[in-house]
C-alpha cells in the first residue's frame, strides 16, 4: 500500500522502505500532480523558512521523489544550490527532467542512495536539509536524525515535515452508507501505519515528539508551525484525481478489513457510474494540515 501517512504529496517514496513491484514510470506522474496539487502550502512553509534560513548555500531535499518541492525550493531560494536525495533512480530522472523545464538545472543536482547514509556522499554541509515525510520509513527514527544533524553546516537548519492532519474529502454523511466512513478509514490506516513501522529494519518504537526528538538530536531552537490546504467544494479536476487515488489506495490497502457495508460504500465512491461517486459528486473537498517541525545546529 503506496502510504504516506495521512498525505500524498509525492515525497514519500524512494526513502528506503518501498515494494519492489512499484512501476515507476506509472507512479511518478501521480506523484508529481499530487506535489503540485499541495504546492500552496510548500510555498507558504518555504516562505516561513526564508525567515529563519536566510541566503543558503545548499539545500537538501531528503526524500525528493520526483523533484516537485526540490525545484519549488530552487525558485524560493535563487541563491541557493539544491541536492535531491532519493533511493529511486527513475524518480531523480523526472526530477532532472523538471529541473530543466523550469530554468534551475544549473543549480540542481540528485543524489541517488538509502537515507540517511546517503548524506555521507554530499560534498558540503547543508545551510537546510528539509526531510519530508521520509524519516518514519526508516527504522531508527532517533539515528536518521543524528545523521541527518551531522549533515548540517554550523548554524543549518533541519526542518522535518511529519504528523498533521488525516486529509478530509466528504462531509460525515455522504448520503449513502453509514456516516462517518473516513474516520473508519483513519483508523484502519493508523493500523497500517503502525505495522509498517513495525516491519522495518531495525525498527524502534518511539515517542513522536518531533521537537524533543530534534532537541536529543543535538539541535537548538525548535520550531513548529502548521500549513492549510484547503480546497473547497466544488474541488477542481486536480483536487479530485487526488481523491480518487487517494481513496482508491486505501481500497487496495486495507479496504478487506472494512465491514461489507463500509466497503461497498467504499466501492460506489470509487464506481465513476455511480451517480454518488467522488468522481462526480459535488460536496467532494480536500482540507488537509502539514506540520513542519524546524531546530539549527549551533553555530
Amino acid at each position: 500500500m503506496a502510504h504516506d501517512h495521512h498525505h500524498d504529496t509525492g515525497h514519500r517514496h524512494g526513502h528506503g522502505h518501498h515494494g519492489t513491484d512499484i512501476d515507476w514510470n506509472e507512479m511518478g506522474p501521480l506523484l508529481e500532480a499530487q506535489a503540485e496539487l499541495f504546492a500552496p502550502v510548500y510555498e507558504r512553509a518555504m516562505a516561513w523558512l526564508a525567515r529563519e534560513v536566510t541566503g543558503p548555500g545548499l539545500i537538501v531535499d531528503a526524500g525528493s521523489g520526483p523533484g516537485v518541492l526540490s525545484c519549488l525550493f530552487a525558485e524560493a531560494f535563487p541563491g541557493a544550490r539544491v541536492v535531491a536525495v532519493d533511493a529511486t533512480a527513475p524518480l531523480l530522472e523526472r526530477a532532472r527532467a523538471r529541473a530543466v523545464r523550469q530554468g534551475v538545472a544549473d543549480r540542481f543536482d540528485t543524489l541517488a542512495g538509502e537515507l540517511p547514509d546517503v548524506l555521507d556522499k554530499l560534498e558540503y554541509p547543508a545551510d537546510l536539509l528539509w526531510a519530508s515525510r521520509s524519516l518514519h520509513h526508516l527504522g531508527d527514527q532517533r539515528a536518521a536524525l543524528a545523521t541527518f544533524a551531522e549533515r548540517l553546516a554550523p548554524g543549518g537548519t533541519l526542518a522535518l515535515q511529519e504528523g498533521g492532519l488525516p486529509s478530509r474529502f466528504l462531509p460525515r454523511d455522504i448520503g449513502i452508507g453509514r456516516p462517518g466512513l473516513q474516520a473508519r478509514l483513519d483508523a484502519l490506516e493508523e493500523e497500517w501505519f503502525g505495522r509498517m513501522r513495525a516491519g522495518l529494519p531495525g525498527s524502534v518504537a518511539e515517542t513522536e515528539d518531533w521537537p524533543g526528538l530534534l532537541t536529543a538530536a543535538g539541535l537548538e531552537h525548535p520550531r513548529s508551525r502548521t500549513f492549510l490546504l484547503d480546497l473547497p467544494a466544488p474541488v477542481t479536476d486536480r483536487g479530485r484525481a487526488y481523491v480518487v487515488a487517494h481513496l482508491s489506495r486505501l481500497r487496495e490497502g486495507v479496504g478487506d478489513a472494512l465491514d461489507a457495508e463500509d466497503r461497498a460504500t467504499l466501492d460506489r465512491l470509487l464506481d465513476p457510474s455511480d451517480p454518488a461517486s467522488v468522481h462526480v459528486r459535488p460536496d467532494v473537498f480536500v482540507l488537509a494540515a502539514h506540520t513542519v517541525h524546524t531546530a539549527v545546529r549551533r553555530g
